[in-house]
């Protein structure tokens, strides 16, 4: 079970990424369960995805990073891949 977890948290990490180098965010950092990207643009894609119900944390000492969640759900990474292409 533990080395499925972890293979499977490598995999979507890498879909995440990918998914968030797309949309012109650069991932500066995190883990396997979350991404921290850094923008010019942080403050407008924090609104924007809010606005669509996808929560990122912003950080007030650092106004161009973004923490984002890995999606749990095949519907999550849809609804993410859709805001963020939007």
């Amino acid at each position: 079970w533990q080395v499925a977890t972890r293979e499977r948290l490598a995999r979507d990490t890498s879909r995440l990424d990918a998914l968030l180098a797309g949309a012109g965010l650069a991932v500066v950092g995190g883990t396997h369960l979350f991404r921290l990207v850094e923008s010019d643009a942080a403050a407008d894609v924090h609104e924007k995805l809010g606005r669509a119900g996808i929560y990122t944390r912003r950080f007030p000492d650092t106004p161009r990073w973004l923490r984002f969640g890995l999606p749990g759900e095949d519907s999550h990474w849809d609804r993410l891949e859709k805001a963020l292409t939007s």
